[in-house]
């Protein structure tokens, strides 16, 4: 399917690269998104809105950045998701970005759960508790030291 993007333009997005998430994306619009890959070293995904063309959120995976991140998911959070077994979890948390490297930050308070076989989503509220929701991102790390990863769900696309 083609998704149009006002950061990227028009993307092309597998069917079986959507994500559903029931209840949507705290404070964003829409149920269904994608992840779009920046470049292939890149430790930073979007999460942009299949259905709206103006809402995408940069997102990483957590233990680039902390090495002792901790995400407990609730009983009823692991239920809407249909998630059993926690392997079968992919955990991002959102990127709040910024003109200067040192003023990034990233919400661990609320990491976004993803069921990878069942490509479902979910936005909770972290049951392990002590999470900012602006953590400085480059509190423990360097950028230059962060080894990127792919997520188990599928990349959409490359963004332009």
């Amino acid at each position: 399917m083609q998704i149009s993007s006002t950061r990227f333009g028009e993307v092309e997005v597998r069917d079986d690269a959507v994500l559903e998430f029931p209840d949507g994306l705290i404070g964003l619009p829409g149920t269904r998104y994608a992840l779009l890959g920046d470049a292939p070293d890149s430790p930073f995904f979007w999460l942009h809105s299949v259905d709206h063309d103006d809402v995408a959120v940069p997102v990483t995976n957590p233990w680039l950045f902390f090495d002792s991140y901790e995400v407990r998911v609730s009983d009823e959070d692991a239920a809407r998701l249909e998630l059993i077994d926690p392997a079968d979890a992919d955990i991002l948390c959102v990127v709040r970005a910024s003109e200067q490297l040192e003023d990034f930050s990233v919400n661990l308070a609320a990491p976004v759960v993803l069921h990878t076989n069942k490509r479902l989503g979910r936005q909770i509220i972290n049951d392990a508790h002590g999470y900012a929701v602006r953590e400085p991102l480059f509190g423990e790390v360097e950028l230059g030291d962060v080894q990127a990863t792919t997520p188990r769900v599928p990349v959409a696309a490359q963004a332009r």
